[in-house]
């Protein structure tokens, strides 16, 4: 279903999503949506996207594992060290 429909910026910046749209994704106050910049428009998804998805799977794996992405980054420099200088 296409439509277009129109929300107002408010002085402070924030945008209402009219509620046809709200109902219709089931959004929820708090509820965070992604945007993407396309260069000359904008596109607003409710869903999450897979890069945040990825992340938060890894970044749960490596908690089970005690690991840290600090300590992940830490072991990959030292490995980086091993084989020579910067390229």
């Amino acid at each position: 279903m296409e439509k277009t429909l129109t929300a107002q910026i408010s002085q402070r910046g924030v945008l209402t999503l009219p509620k046809a749209l709200r109902d219709s994704y089931k959004l929820k106050p708090g509820d965070v949506v992604t945007v993407i910049d396309l260069g000359g428009a904008f596109v607003i998804s409710p869903r999450r996207s897979e890069v945040d998805r990825l992340a938060d799977e890894i970044g749960s794996a490596l908690a089970e594992r005690g690991e840290s992405l600090e300590s992940m980054l830490a072991a990959l420099r030292e490995e980086r060290e091993k084989y020579g200088p910067k390229a």
